[in-house]
């Protein structure tokens, strides 16, 4: 179960640092060369809605579809995570463009959450939520931990 929570953990990662890695090999070009640009650029496509800019979100709508969608169950109701369950979401989620496509193709033991099931706008208050999340107080400032 561990493992399965890190492998999770490093596929939360990655999908962080993917644009990132786009990014630098556009930058690595040879000087007075341009870097080719990526393949739906060239073909005149944009980007679904779901991996466009964050939308706006309502947070305590996205409470509340938190807790109705079952994403506490592994989560947590703070999006606090869990290394037996799932990892932690909030308080700085990732972005919103790589938490929609990690919520629609999962690749660890997270079921896909398809459009049918949880719709772009929910996605977006889901998020909102996740953001909301105050971040925990340093371990310094809690007397039972030290």
């Amino acid at each position: 179960m561990k493992a399965c929570a890190l492998v999770a953990l490093v596929v939360v990662v990655a999908l962080t640092l993917a644009p990132s890695r786009v990014q630098t090999k556009a930058a690595s070009a040879p000087q007075g060369q341009v870097a080719p640009a990526p393949a739906s650029a060239t073909q005149g496509q944009t980007a679904p809605p779901s991996t466009a800019a964050a939308p706006a979100g309502n947070a305590e709508t996205g409470r509340k579809l938190f807790v109705s969608d079952g994403c506490y169950q592994c989560h947590g109701y703070e999006a606090q995570g869990s290394t037996a369950t799932g990892p932690r979401l909030g308080p700085r989620p990732i972005s919103f463009a790589a938490f929609s496509r990690y919520v629609r193709q999962p690749t660890g033991q997270m079921p896909p959450y398809t459009t049918k099931v949880v719709s772009d706008a929910d996605l977006a208050n889901i998020h909102a939520y996740l953001q909301s999340r105050p971040t925990p107080p340093p371990v310094q400032s809690i007397p039972l931990l030290q």
